[in-house]
Order: structure tokens, then sequence, then C-alpha cells
């Protein structure tokens, strides 16, 4: 009986660690939180700054392929120039994969709920850790 116990409660605990978060998946879900509260207030700067500060981040959208933290910000800007176009943001997580120690593959969906009508989509993320912050380095959002 003893033997049965222990058996069992070895396999609750190992059940548990295989559904547990990583802790650097928790890190990116905070940061994608913050970054949807950011746009749900209406700032895009905020909302960026998640983003690589770099010339070669990768942003794929229906325009095609945009290179750099300033001109994403700007097609951003340019997309979305007020509250009635950005409405409220939601993401659903479809799957967080961990690719290495300095790298995360982020898959989901977005959708805008406006007054001007809704709209959303998927989006790939590709994340990298630089200087220990995470940042997006490549989005393709459709």
């Amino acid at each position: 009986m003893r033997i049965k116990v222990i058996l069992l409660l070895a396999c609750c605990f190992f059940t548990a660690r295989s559904f547990a978060q990583h802790p650097e998946e928790a890190k990116i879900k905070s940061i994608l939180q913050v970054q949807n509260v950011a746009w749900n207030k209406g700032d895009i700067d905020a909302f960026m700054e998640p983003y690589w500060h770099s010339d070669s981040l990768m942003f794929i959208g229906k325009s095609g392929v945009t290179y750099g933290w300033q001109a994403t910000l700007d097609n951003y800007k340019r997309s979305y120039p007020d509250a009635d176009a950005m409405g409220k943001l939601t993401f659903t997580f479809v799957q967080f994969k961990p690719l290495d120690s300095k790298h995360y593959f982020v898959v989901g969906k977005w959708h805008l709920a406006r007054s001007i009508g809704d709209v959303g989509g998927h989006f790939t993320l590709l994340w990298e850790k630089i200087n220990g912050r995470w940042v997006i380095i490549a989005d393709h959002s459709s």
C-alpha cells in the first residue's frame, strides 16, 4: 500500500511539473500583457517598447516586409491614427515554443474590437534575449 501511495505522489509531481509554465515563457507573457494594456490606452510608443530597437527588426504585414524599429513604429502610427482605428486589442496565445536559451517562438491570434469594424488575424513572433531582456526581433502579423 505504501508503495502505491509513493508511486501515485510521484506521478502527480511529475505530471504537475510537465504542465508547469517555463519561467521565461511567463516573462514573455507578462511583456505581451503590458503591451496589450499600452495598446488599449492608445499608447503606440509603449506598445512598441518590447520590439528590438534596431534597424534589423523585421515586421511582416499586409504591405510586405518592413525593416527597423522606427519604420515599424511609423507604420503603426499611420495605420492606427486614432482611438477608433486602434480599438481594443485582445491576444489569444496558441503556442510558446522555446528554441534555445535565448530564443522563443510565439504563435497567437489578435483581435481589435472597433466601432469602425472589427479586424483580427494571427501572429508569429520571434523573441530573443538580448542583454538580459526579451525583445521581439521578428513579427509576422496577418
